[in-house]
C-alpha cells in the first residue's frame, strides 16, 4: 500500500467500517521506547474508544491505564490484532500517550517505530515525515496505518494538506470520509429539517425499530432522539456520528448521570442510600433532593460536595485514587464517583455536543417544538469538567425516589445527575458557538 495513493488508504478503510479518520504527524520520539504521544491533557480521550481504565499507585508518579482495542494493517492490507495496545494517562503533566502497540503483533510496523539514536536525529524531535492513521471503527475498535516518510501516501496528504489544511483536533488531524461528508454539516442541516417543520408529538424509538408515543413530560430527549432514529439506550455512546446530542427545555443542562462506585451509596445502592440519607414527601415516598456545590454544604440535605485529588488552579489530577465525594453531615462519605469511572464516562460521551434548546406543549401525548439556536461544543477535557465543579459552575443534582416506602414492594428510582447552566456551557470546550436553524 506504500505505493498507493491517500485515496486508496480511506478506501480501504470504509471497507472496514470506519466511521472516522484521524491523523497524527510523528515526531522523532514517537516511538516503541518513548511511546507515542497523543496530547497534552485527556483530549484525546474524547476521540479514541478506549476500555476500562485502572489506577497504578506504584510508581514514583502514579498514572492510570486503559485499554485501546487497535489492530495494524499492513502494506498488503492485512490486519491483525495488538493486543497489549494502551493509553498510558500521565496526571502530573497532564498528557497521554500510547505504549505496547508493536509487541506480538504480525502487521505491525516495527521497523519504522524504532528509537532514534541521538546523533542520527535531525528534526529535533519534530515532525519527521511518517504520519500515523487511525481509522475509528463503529463498533469501537481502530484499525491504525503507519505511511513512511517518502510514501506515495505521505506525499499525496502534505500535497492536499497544502492546498486544503485538515481540521485539527487536539494533535490529530482529521480526514474526511467522502462517502459519509462532513458530520457537523449533517447534524446542522437535520436540525434545521427537524426546526422548520415545527411541532413533534412526544414518541420513543423502541430497539426494534418501532415508534410508541411517550406521554411522560420527560420526552424532550427520546423525541428528539427518535426523529434522528436514535433508540434509547444506556449506553455512554456520542448519538450521531461522533455527536451527542442534549435538548434541553431551561436554563439548567444535565451534563451525565453516573451512579456512584464509592462510598456509602457505592456500596449499598441507591435504596439504602435513599432510606439513610433521603426525605419523606408525597405521603408515601423517599427523595434525596438537593443543588449540591462544591465546597458548601447544601441546605436541603446537609451534604457537601467535595473533590479529592484535583488542583484546580494547575488543573491537574494530583491523586489518581481520588475522586468526587458526597459529605455527609455527619462526616461519612455517604456517595463517591472515583475519577477512574467518571474519566470513562466522560471521555466516551462529550468530544462533541449539540445542546438543543425546545418547548413543549403540554397535550396528550405532549408535541415539542425544537428552536433555534443550537449550542455546538467541540475539544473538550475531563479537567475542564473538574474545574467547573469545583468553580461551582458544575453542580450535583440528584432526585433518587423510593416510591410506596411502607409496601412490600417499593419502587426505587436511580437519578444522579451533574447539571451546568446554559451560559457556563462555554467552560467546558476549546471551541464553544452558537448556530441558528433559520
Amino acid at each position: 500500500m506504500s505505493n498507493q495513493s491517500l485515496e486508496k488508504l480511506i478506501d480501504e478503510f470504509w471497507k472496514l467500517g470506519a466511521s472516522r479518520i484521524l491523523c497524527k504527524r510523528l515526531a522523532e520520539n514517537d516511538n516503541n521506547k518513548q511511546q507515542i504521544y497523543l496530547g497534552h491533557g485527556f483530549e484525546s480521550l474524547n476521540l479514541l474508544p478506549f476500555g476500562t481504565v485502572n489506577t497504578d499507585s506504584s510508581k514514583k508518579s502514579p498514572i492510570m491505564k486503559a485499554a485501546l482495542p487497535l489492530s495494524w494493517m499492513n502494506e498488503s492490507g492485512q490486519v491483525a490484532p495488538a493486543t497489549g495496545t494502551q493509553l498510558i494517562l500521565y496526571p502530573e503533566y497532564p498528557e497521554v500517550r500510547m505504549s505496547g502497540f508493536i509487541r506480538g503483533c504480525p502487521t505491525a510496523p516495527s521497523e519504522h517505530l524504532r528509537p532514534v539514536p541521538a546523533p542520527d536525529r535531525r528534526f529535533n524531535n519534530g515532525p519527521d515525515g511518517r504520519l500515523l492513521f487511525f481509522a475509528i471503527l463503529s463498533a469501537r475498535t481502530v484499525i491504525a496505518y503507519l505511511a513512511p516518510a517518502g510514501s506515495a501516501i505521505a506525499a499525496d496528504f502534505e500535497a492536499r494538506a497544502a492546498v486544503a489544511p485538515f481540521t485539527a483536533t487536539g494533535v490529530f488531524l482529521e480526514v474526511p470520509l467522502p462517502a459519509i461528508g462532513n458530520p457537523r454539516s449533517l447534524l446542522l442541516a437535520k436540525l434545521r429539517e427537524i426546526h422548520v417543520s415545527g411541532w413533534h408529538p412526544s414518541s420513543r424509538l423502541h430497539a426494534d425499530g418501532s415508534l410508541h408515543p411517550y406521554v411522560a413530560r420527560n420526552g424532550g430527549g427520546y423525541t428528539l432522539e427518535a426523529l434522528f432514529g436514535i433508540t434509547p439506550n444506556g449506553r455512554a455512546e456520542p448519538d450521531f456520528m461522533g455527536w451527542e446530542l442534549k435538548a434541553y427545555g431551561s436554563d439548567r443542562v444535565t451534563l451525565m448521570t453516573p451512579e456512584p462506585d464509592d462510598g456509602y451509596y457505592g456500596r449499598e445502592g441507591v435504596k439504602a442510600f435513599v432510606r439513610r440519607y433521603g426525605r419523606v414527601a408525597d405521603g408515601d415516598a423517599m427523595y434525596f433532593v438537593g443543588a449540591h456545590k462544591a465546597g458548601v454544604a447544601c441546605s436541603s440535605t446537609g451534604h457537601t460536595l467535595t473533590i479529592r485529588g484535583f488542583d484546580p488552579v494547575s488543573a491537574k489530577i494530583t491523586d489518581v485514587d481520588g475522586g468526587i465525594y458526597l459529605m455527609a453531615a455527619d462526616g461519612e462519605t455517604s456517595a463517591g464517583w472515583t475519577f477512574p469511572r467518571l474519566l470513562e464516562h466522560w471521555g466516551r460521551k462529550h468530544a462533541s455536543a449539540a445542546y438543543i434548546p425546545y418547548i413543549s406543549r403540554q397535550t396528550l401525548p405532549p408535541a415539542y417544538q425544537y428552536n433555534s439556536p443550537v449550542l455546538m461544543g467541540e475539544g473538550t477535557s475531563f479537567t475542564y469538567f473538574l474545574k467547573a465543579l469545583a468553580a461551582g459552575i458544575v453542580i450535583y443534582d440528584p432526585a433518587p425516589k423510593i416510591s410506596g416506602v411502607s409496601t412490600p414492594n417499593p419502587k426505587t428510582k436511580a437519578r444522579s445527575q451533574f447539571r451546568i447552566s446554559k451560559k457556563g456551557l462555554r467552560q467546558l470546550y476549546d471551541l464553544f458557538t452558537e448556530e441558528p436553524l433559520s
